[in-house]
């Protein structure tokens, strides 16, 4: 059973549990270094030794991700396109705007928005074959301009590849773990080389992530999923259903309960346990619930927001919206009892490749500005950088680069 614990004595649940990154740095940092160097086989070699891979090249090839749209059920391919078009108008949204505006007599400055010129999608396929990821992370790229997209799956299924195909992905490459991050990074004389890797994956690639950030851009390094969900009153099957889709992802995920409620946390935890008992995943979910999990009785919901604010949580799960002004760290938010975190993982528009493991305090989850660079602008005339040039001359030479203030005198005849 789900543990019932006091907010004062949550401290080692809220205080996360530290994967064993030094542990897989040193398992991946010769696969890197070996995919640097040989290329296509050590590629090779890996997917063979790891992934059971046994064709001749990693590439897919446009008939067969064709053929595996066509085996796509009905109901499947209209899924996708649900999912996707409310995927795309939410990136659209985001979409940053070009602009400029006269800042002075004689100084104008702007920006423009530009795609990144290639990026590359991880797609998990070990557990759970994730086809929704391949709509998370290319729909944005598309969105976004992004000319060269490219997509990585270890052990990709029809899904998988029907979708990439059903969104025009043409580079879908059957590779996984860190080979496939490396080679993304260097790539190789099959792999196009990514300016950008994104999307989720085990503790090896998001250690070959971490290692190779300064060699590509990377969206962040990911840790075991999780979600906190903030409810003094509601429907316990509801509370206990959405504790058990965030379980069945992995053992090693989280799912946490704030409530002011002891009556609604016994309910909530025995409506677990009798759901667990038909749940196809219950050999991993029970894992996660018994290990990581549990339900803390606050004080009140402001100490519950608190406590969330404190954790920065992947998911947030509020049932009361007069508390949304106040939340300040998280991944994402699904406001109401109508708003479960499985619809966001597949079909509402926001993304679900979100920051875990507190990185919620520094940014959001994958976005379409993630596949974009925003360059400003700045042109002056005679008149403006004659109003600058104090300004500039003195700052320069406060830093001791005198050839920057020479080269706005030498414009103004000084």
């Amino acid at each position: 059973m789900i543990r019932i614990l006091s907010s004062r004595d949550a401290g080692r649940l809220l205080t996360r549990r530290t994967a064993r990154m030094s542990d897989a740095e040193k398992t991946v940092r010769p696969i890197l270094e070996a995919v640097r160097k040989r290329g296509d086989a050590a590629l090779l070699g890996y997917a063979r030794r790891f992934d059971g891979f046994n064709r001749e090249s990693v590439r897919i090839s446009h008939a067969e991700l064709a053929e595996a749209a066509d085996r796509l059920a009905p109901a499947f391919r209209s899924a996708v396109n649900v999912a996707a078009n409310n995927v795309r108008r939410f990136a659209e949204k985001q979409m940053p705007r070009e602009w400029s505006i006269n800042l002075d007599t004689g100084l104008r400055v702007g920006q423009l928005v530009r795609p990144l010129d290639a990026v590359a999608a991880y797609i998990p396929a070990g557990r759970y074959p994730l086809a929704s990821t391949v709509i998370m992370t290319c729909v944005p790229a598309l969105v976004a301009g992004v000319r060269n997209i490219s997509i990585a799956c270890p052990k990709p299924v029809d899904e998988i590849l029907g979708t990439a195909h059903l969104l025009g992905i043409q580079n879908v490459f059957q590779i996984g773990g860190a080979q496939a991050i490396a080679a993304f990074a260097y790539g190789t004389r099959t792999v196009p080389r990514a300016d950008r890797i994104v999307g989720p994956g085990n503790i090896y690639v998001a250690a070959a992530k971490k290692l190779l950030a300064g060699e590509v851009g990377i969206d962040f390094i990911a840790g075991p999923t999780e979600i906190l969900i903030i409810a003094a009153e509601g429907n316990p099957r509801y509370l206990a259903a959405d504790m058990l889709a965030q379980a069945e992802h992995d053992v090693d995920a989280t799912a946490i309960l704030l409530t002011t409620s002891r009556k609604l946390a016994g309910q909530v935890a025995r409506e677990i346990d009798r759901q667990l008992t038909s749940l196809p995943t219950a050999a991993v979910s029970r894992k996660a619930i018994e290990k990581n999990s549990a339900i803390l009785i606050v004080r009140s919901l402001t100490e519950a927001v608190e406590i969330s604010n404190q954790v920065a949580p992947e998911h947030l799960s509020l049932h009361h919206a007069e508390f949304l002004p106040d939340i300040r760290h998280a991944g994402s938010v699904f406001l109401g009892a109508y708003s479960p975190e499985a619809a966001g993982d597949y079909a509402t528009g926001p993304n679900h490749v979100l920051p875990t493991t507190g990185i919620a305090r520094l940014r959001g989850g994958l976005s379409v500005t993630d596949f974009m660079k925003v360059i400003s602008i700045q042109e002056l005339n005679a008149v403006g950088l004659s109003k600058l040039a104090p300004a500039i001359t003195t700052l320069a030479r406060a830093e001791g680069l005198e050839a920057h203030a020479r080269s706005v005198e030498v414009r103004l005849g000084n």
